[in-house]
């Protein structure tokens, strides 16, 4: 009986949002942003390419009293658009820059990239 749950859970552990909660604009500046979050002064939206030539997503938010800079890789059920906040008030408490990128795995699950093509 426990390998029918555990099956199971882990259908619903991987649920990642389709489509993608967020979209990446230009601004009227040529700045990236994600319309779908609130502007904030101090966080940059980047697209980063990768030697294979595909682009992640990456959001960059800065903080006046930082000594250091966390780099956060979501989990694969949530996206940039969900976990933005979360990122705001991290570097809020903490006191750091926070890069937050976006999963590989969900490149993948949206087709914007191939699997062995990412890096």
């Amino acid at each position: 009986m426990g390998g029918v749950t555990s099956s199971i859970a882990a259908k619903f552990a991987f649920f990642p949002p389709t489509p993608p909660s967020y979209t990446v604009a230009e601004d009227g500046g040529g700045q990236l942003c994600i319309p779908e979050v609130p502007r904030r002064d101090g966080v940059d939206v980047l697209k980063l390419r990768t030697k294979k030539g595909n682009d992640i997503v990456t959001v960059h938010i800065k903080h006046p009293k930082a000594s250091a800079t966390l780099l956060y890789s979501h989990g694969n059920a949530a996206d940039l658009g969900q976990m933005f906040e979360l990122f705001v008030e991290l570097s809020l408490r903490l006191r750091v820059n926070l890069v937050g990128m976006e999963s590989f795995d969900l490149c993948l699950i949206w087709g914007l990239c191939e699997f062995g093509l990412i890096w």
